[in-house]
């Protein structure tokens, strides 16, 4: 099946509510043959707008990241658990809302197919929701980030979301986070054997 055959058929998911309030469906983008995978929470704002992952603000600080980590952005999968931006009005802002379980559960087969297509040896989650639709349960970053958690196809990273970073209001934290992020990204890095 073709790119733009499974866009289709990912924009036609009606597997959960949040489709009807979304722009579009946001599928992910990179290397088809990436050894290392990011899987994030869910397109926000700009992301939902330009149809692509990643692009926001949140992306330029993971770019950011990645280049900090010697990480190339094209030679990596990046993916949300759920495809679809789910938000709440807040005056003529939309602003993210976290996506509940059934969501994430709704949305599953299609970041299974891509697991299935891709086959990276890393994911990374970024974020406890990420984390949760990899692991299929609850995930506290802080006990979890720095090890590699082993799948049958795959071993899982947790760490933290680059949005999490950016809404850290001190900046002494902001840089604590910031500096996690890359250490996990080099981690994740080294063992799929991805440096630039």
């Amino acid at each position: 099946m073709d790119a733009q055959h499974r866009l289709d058929e990912l924009r036609r998911c009606r597997r959960c509510p949040l489709w009807a309030r979304a722009t579009q469906a946001v599928g992910g983008e990179g290397d088809e043959r990436a050894r290392l995978m990011l899987v994030g929470e869910q397109p926000g704002q700009e992301e939902d707008l330009a149809g692509k992952p990643f692009v926001g603000p949140a992306g330029r600080l993971l770019d950011h990241a990645l280049s900090e980590a010697g990480i190339a952005r094209e030679r990596v999968y990046l993916t949300n658990a759920v495809k679809h931006f789910k938000w709440e009005p807040r005056g003529t802002r939309r602003m993210h809302k976290t996506p509940a379980q059934r969501e994430i559960e709704a949305c599953e087969i299609w970041l299974q197919q891509e697991l299935a297509r891709i086959r990276p040896r890393i994911v990374v989650a970024l974020g406890a929701t990420a984390g949760r639709a990899l692991l299929g349960g609850p995930v506290t970053i802080s006990m979890l980030r720095g090890r590699a958690i082993e799948r049958d196809e795959y071993a899982v990273l947790v760490t933290y979301h680059p949005s999490a970073v950016l809404r850290v209001p001190e900046k002494s934290r902001q840089q604590e986070l910031f500096a996690a992020l890359v250490e996990d990204l080099r981690l994740a890095a080294d063992l799929a054997s991805v440096k630039n």
